[in-house]
C-alpha cells in the first residue's frame, strides 16, 4: 500500500475477512473481487497474476521503506507491521516474528534499520506458507477492501465506483488527510453529490477521479496518473458502471485485457 507516511490507520485487528458470502453483491461477489485484485495488480506489479505477488518485496525508492505482498504493504506506513502482527498472533515463532521490534521502530520512516539484510529473505520464506498468504488476504480485506466497498455502497455507487474507492484506499491509505482516501472523498463531494445524496453516479465518480488525480499529482511517487486516466476513467466513459468484462486498459503505457 502506497499510503502517505503515518496515515495508515490501524484499527481493531485481526478479524478474518477471507470468505465470500453466498449473497455477496457488487465488488464483494467472488468473481468481481478477483477482477479487482487483477486490476490493482496490473498497476502495482505490472501483472494480472495477483496471487504470484505474496513473496514480492523490495524498496521501490518512494520513501516508504520496504513494499511487499499482494497490495504493497509498506514498512513505513503501518500496514506491514499490522500484517506481521496478525501473522505472529496466529503463528507464534514464525520466521518474521523476530522482525517485529524493528518494524515498530521504522514505522513512519523509510529506514531499513534492524531489518536489512535478512528481512526480504524471511518475507519470501513466510510467503511459502498458507498461513502468511491468508494473513495477507485478511489484512488486505480488513484494512482496505472491506471499508472501501462498505463506504462506496453507503454512497450509492455501483461495482465500478466500489473499485474506484478500493484502488484509491490501497494507494493513499484510509486516513482523512487531504492526500488520503477520506480527504479525496471529501474533495470530490465539494464538486458533486453522491448518489445517496441525490447526485448522478457517473458525475460523482468522475468528481472522485478528478480529486484523486489531484492528490496523486501532489506526490512525485504517485504522479503518473495512468491507473486512473487510461483505466478507471476509460471504464466510466464507456458507461461500464457494473465493471463487466471484457475489459481493456493501460497502466504506465502497458496494455491489459480481461475477456
Amino acid at each position: 500500500m502506497l499510503a502517505a507516511l503515518g496515515t495508515a490507520a490501524i484499527a481493531s485487528r485481526w478479524p478474518s475477512a477471507d470468505a465470500a458470502t453466498a449473497g455477496a453483491t457488487g465488488l464483494d461477489a467472488p468473481a468481481k473481487k478477483d477482477l479487482a485484485m487483477r486490476l490493482v495488480s496490473s498497476a502495482e506489479n505490472s501483472s494480472l497474476d495477483w496471487e504470484a505477488q505474496y513473496p514480492y518485496i523490495e524498496d521501490i525508492g518512494d520513501g516508504r521503506g520496504y513494499t511487499g505482498g499482494i497490495i504493497g504493504f509498506c514498512s513505513g506506513t503501518g500496514d506491514m507491521l499490522a500484517l506481521v502482527e496478525l501473522y505472529t498472533n496466529r503463528v507464534p515463532g514464525n520466521v518474521l516474528a523476530g522482525c517485529l521490534p524493528a518494524l515498530r521502530a521504522v514505522d513512519g520512516t523509510a529506514s531499513h534499520e534492524g531489518l536489512a539484510p535478512g528481512f526480504p529473505a524471511a518475507w519470501r520464506k513466510a510467503a511459502l506458507t498458507s498461513a502468511f498468504r491468508k494473513a495477507q488476504r485478511d489484512e488486505r480485506d480488513r484494512g482496505y477492501f472491506d471499508p472501501a466497498v462498505a463506504r462506496a455502497k453507503k454512497d450509492g455507487v455501483g461495482t465500478l465506483g466500489q473499485f474506484v474507492y478500493y484502488d484509491a484506499m490501497v494507494m493513499h491509505g484510509p486516513g482523512t488527510d487531504p492526500l488520503c482516501f477520506g480527504g479525496i472523498r471529501a474533495r470530490a463531494r465539494t464538486h458533486a453529490a453522491t448518489p445517496t445524496d441525490g447526485g448522478n453516479e457517473t458525475t460523482y465518480v468522475n468528481a472522485f477521479l478528478d480529486a484523486r488525480v489531484w492528490a496523486m499529482k501532489q506526490e512525485e511517487a504517485h504522479s503518473d496518473v495512468t491507473r486512473v486516466e487510461t483505466a478507471q476513467r476509460v471504464f466510466l466513459k464507456a458507461g461500464n458502471l457494473d465493471l463487466d468484462t471484457p475489459l481493456k486498459w493501460k497502466v504506465y503505457g502497458d496494455g491489459y485485457a480481461i475477456d
